[in-house]
C-alpha cells in the first residue's frame, strides 16, 4: 500500500503561520496549502500550537483559510480539546484529530469529541505524563491501554491511527528509540498485536526538529524508507524539504 504523505508545513513554527495568525491573513496559510498539494501531500496537518482561550478561534481561521486553496483532508493536530472543536465546527470533511495519549484530560475530552464527531483520531503513545515508553514492550503497553480506553469511548478499530512518537535526535536513547518505534510499527501493521494490521503514523519532522543545520535531510530520508518497509501508513513530513518527496516517490514504487 502506497505510502500517505501529510504536510507539516502548516504549523505554529513556520514564520510565515505565525505572522499569518497574528494578522487573521489567510494568504500565506492558503498558498503553503496550494504548495503542499503541488508538492505531493494527501492529508495537510493543521497545528496552530498552544492556544490561549482568547486564541482557540485561529483553528477554525486555519481550517477556513485552508480549505479555500485544497480539498485535501485535514488533520486537527492540537493537545487541547477545545480548539479541536474549533476545527470540527468548520471542517467541511471528517478531518483525522490529532492526538490523545494516555493524559487524563485527553482521555476525558479529546475521546468522546472524536467519537461524537466520527472522526479518525491518532492515538499518540505517550504516557499519563506526556512521556514516551523507551522500548517496544512499553510502546505496545501503551497501544494497547489508548485501543481500551478508545473502544469503551465508542470509537472502533478502523478510526485508530497509532504514532509511537519518533524521538528528537538530541535524546541520548534516539537510536534506540527510533529502532522500537520501527519494530512498534512492524507489529502493528502486520496483524501481530490484534487479529487484524492497524494504521500507523509517523512524525518525521521530530528527527531533525532544530537540528537541520547537524543532520542532514538524508537522516529523515533513511528513516523513512526504514519505517515504510516496515508497513507504516502515514508520514508527517516536510513536504517542501529539498528531495524528500522524490524520495517518497521511489518508496511508493516499492512498498
Amino acid at each position: 500500500m502506497p505510502l500517505i504523505i501529510a504536510a507539516d508545513n502548516l504549523n505554529i513554527l513556520n514564520p510565515a503561520v505565525a505572522r499569518a495568525l497574528d494578522l487573521l491573513d489567510p494568504k500565506p496559510l492558503q498558498e503553503l496549502a496550494r504548495r503542499a498539494e503541488q508538492a505531493g501531500a494527501h492529508l495537510i496537518d493543521i497545528n496552530p500550537g498552544f492556544l490561549p482561550p482568547r486564541r482557540h478561534d485561529r483553528m477554525a481561521f486555519m481550517v477556513d483559510a485552508v480549505q479555500e486553496a485544497t480539498r485535501l483532508r485535514l488533520i486537527l493536530d492540537s493537545p487541547d480539546a477545545r480548539v479541536l472543536a474549533r476545527g470540527l465546527a468548520v471542517c467541511r470533511q471528517p478531518p483525522i484529530l490529532n492526538a490523545c495519549t494516555l493524559e487524563n484530560d485527553k482521555l476525558r475530552e479529546i475521546l468522546p469529541l472524536a467519537a461524537a464527531h466520527r472522526t479518525d483520531l491518532v492515538l499518540l503513545l505517550l504516557d499519563a505524563r506526556s512521556f514516551p515508553a523507551a522500548g517496544l514492550e512499553g510502546k505496545i503497553t501503551l497501544a494497547l491501554e489508548l485501543r481500551e480506553h478508545a473502544l469503551a469511548a465508542g470509537l472502533n478499530d478502523s478510526q485508530l491511527i497509532f504514532d509511537p512518537v519518533l524521538p528528537n535526535l538530541t535524546w541520548p536513547d534516539a537510536w534506540e528509540q527510533t529502532a522500537a518505534v520501527v519494530k512498534a510499527v512492524r507489529l502493528l501493521a502486520g496483524g501481530e498485536v490484534w487479529p487484524e494490521p492497524v494504521r500507523t503514523m509517523a512524525g518525521l519532522s521530530n528527527l531533525r526538529s532544530g537540528l537541520r543545520h547537524t543532520y542532514p535531510v538524508r537522516v529523515e530520508e533513511a528513516a523513512l524508507g526504514v519505517l515504510a518497509g516496515a508497513g507504516l501508513n502515514i508520514a508527517l513530513v516536510d513536504v517542501m524539504q529539498p528531495g524528500l518527496m522524490e524520495t517518497v516517490r521511489v518508496i511508493n514504487q516499492v512498498v
